[in-house]
């Protein structure tokens, strides 16, 4: 099993920035895909970006690119989202997934999740 505890959400003005943490325990992330979703109120969740084991490859969804940056220290078992130039439409929980599936995008190809923090950007 594998248990992630997002940190670092909170309120920030647009244009702003904020760095997101997900610290893995229960075992290893070795081998697992990471990736960060999002899901605002009544709204469906979407993919944010997501990173390989190695970390040599990345993937985001088109609202973010260019903002937002992932990476991942796999001796620290943690994986990072940084997010630059917010926009009041950033504003959601923020969940990190773990997978050693094929999936990068899909969230249902994600095994492990975690509780989520909330990011709010204000006007």
């Amino acid at each position: 099993q594998v248990q992630l505890v997002e940190s670092g959400g909170g309120l920030v003005q647009t244009g702003g920035s904020l760095r997101l943490s997900c610290a893995a325990s229960g075992r290893t992330l070795s081998g697992y895909k990471m990736g960060w979703f999002r899901q605002a109120p009544g709204k469906e969740r979407e993919f944010v970006a997501a990173i390989s084991w190695s970390g040599i490859s990345t993937y985001y969804a088109d609202s973010v690119k260019g903002r937002f940056t992932i990476s991942r220290i796999n001796a620290k078992n943690t994986v990072y989202l940084q997010m630059n130039s917010l926009k009041p439409e950033d504003t959601a929980n923020y969940y990190c997934a773990a997978t050693r599936g094929s999936s990068w995008t899909k969230g249902l190809g994600y095994n492990y999740w975690g509780q989520g923090t909330q990011v709010t950007v204000s006007e």
